[in-house]
């Protein structure tokens, strides 16, 4: 390795530590994530012959169309993200999740228990983890009045979204980065690994129901009556199926058109804004109505552009460790210390995930390994579908291992050595079960 090579590495690496120290150093991560991004590339164009390959009067233009074709990669990641983050903010800001809240009341513990396990296990397939959980947690504090108690439930709320989030194309900011590769299908990750992730779901709540007992108290009973400045009850219906169905329908619209995901959430989103726009004609002659502040025009503003700017940075910054080579070594000395078990390399990865953000582990394992047309790393190969599984799942281990078990760290105030005693066992046991059943998949059925 070049000296300017390790000084890219070491770059890279300090600049991981921040953010990993986010909560130490109290900056925001998107900053850090873009300072290391300009700080690698800068460092690359030290000497750029040394990596493209070229002579100098052509290393401009090879330079230049790298970054450009590593940014165009990325960002049909980023306009995904941006299109589904803005398209649940408009269901949400409009009443479409006041169902679900609706849906889960009761007033046996471990029965509510199981609602929240399924139906975050479910909206996590369609909405992103991190936005499920917080929707949940908003439903919880409805639902359950003592502290302790919404605690045990917040932490399956974690698992729950971290394990429905796997097994969907369009659940988890790693999934999406690989379908958007071409490294997944999604009838591939769907089919293959819906089982081991439910069952890395399922078992943590059939642990955790014993450290609930008896039966709730009374439920909030606030009512979800229309008023005349907002949208009626089937208005609500109507956005909620027309977002929803339409994050449903992304997958299905590339499978007909061939065009790449981020073509059909911003389809999907136009849809609900033209519907949207019409659902509030009746209230333009009342600037001051609640829902005229609910137009997609003012919820763009909403939309969280530091962890949009994040990614990019993280993307950005592993493929210039990728240009310099670093990357493909890094995979051929993984191959060699596990002699070639993937599942191995890519529980390891998961373990890893609980420590550290899985979105740059996985952008790291795109550009070290690369796509071959036959084997375990084909699409919907062996390595491709365990690393979605192993990123997405293993991140429950630890609270901070993952944006849902973050947020709701915070809303809920819990500390990281209440979720270690209590809740991290389970999602340890829940993690390896599923590889289990990934390998008994794939050794009998596949």
């Amino acid at each position: 390795m070049s000296a300017l090579t390790l000084a890219i590495v070491i770059a890279f690496v300090f600049g991981y530590a921040c953010i990993a120290l986010e909560s130490v150093i109290k900056v925001n991560k998107a900053a850090i994530a873009l300072f290391m991004m300009v700080i690698c590339w800068t460092l690359f164009m030290i000497n750029p012959e040394a990596y493209m390959g070229t002579t100098p009067d052509g290393v401009m233009a090879a330079v230049s169309e790298a970054i450009e074709r590593h940014l165009g990669s990325a960002s049909t990641t980023l306009f995904f993200l941006m299109g589904a983050m803005t398209i649940v903010e408009v269901v949400d800001q409009n009443g479409g999740f006041n169902f679900v809240r609706t849906a889960l009341k009761t007033t046996g513990k471990r029965t509510l228990l199981w609602r929240i396990a399924l139906m975050t296990f479910l909206l996590s397939a369609i909405l992103d983890n991190l936005t499920t959980s917080i929707v949940m947690i908003m439903v919880l504090r409805k639902l359950v009045s003592k502290p302790a108690d919404r605690m045990i439930y917040a932490g399956l709320v974690v698992i729950a979204a971290n394990a429905g989030g796997a097994f969907s194309p369009i659940g988890d900011v790693t999934t999406i980065m690989l379908w958007n590769q071409g490294l997944i299908s999604a009838e591939g990750v769907i089919k293959e690994l819906l089982i081991p992730s439910l069952v890395s779901m399922v078992l943590p709540a059939f642990l955790l129901q014993f450290s609930l007992h008896g039966q709730l108290d009374s439920a909030d009973t606030t009512s979800d009556d229309d008023t005349e400045d907002e949208l009626t009850s089937r208005e609500r219906k109507a956005v909620f199926f027309l977002g929803v169905g339409g994050l449903i329908f992304v997958p299905i619209f590339r499978h007909l058109t061939g065009l790449p995901p981020f073509m059909g959430i911003l389809l999907v989103l136009s849809v609900v804004w033209l519907a949207t726009e019409l659902f509030y004609a009746h209230l333009r002659k009342k600037p001051k109505s609640g829902g005229w502040h609910n137009r997609v025009s003012r919820l763009l503003a909403h939309i969280d552009m530091s962890t949009i700017l994040f990614f990019m940075g993280i993307l950005m910054a592993v493929s210039c460790l990728e240009e310099v080579g670093v990357l493909t070594g890094l995979g051929r000395w993984l191959d060699t210390a596990s002699g070639g078990n993937h599942y191995v390399v890519t529980g390891t990865i998961g373990i890893l995930s609980s420590i550290v953000d899985n979105v740059p582990l996985v952008a790291g394992c795109m550009g070290m390994y690369p796509l071959a047309p036959t084997g375990d790393m084909a699409i919907d190969g062996i390595f491709w579908q365990l690393l979605a599984y192993c990123a997405g799942v293993g991140g429950s281990m630890l609270i901070i291992g993952s944006a849902a078990g973050v947020v709701v760290m915070g809303l809920e105030r819990i500390s990281f050595g209440w979720y270690l005693r209590h809740i991290s066992w389970t999602a340890l046991a829940g993690y390896l079960a599923g590889m289990g059943c990934y390998w008994i998949e794939r050794t009998f059925l596949f």
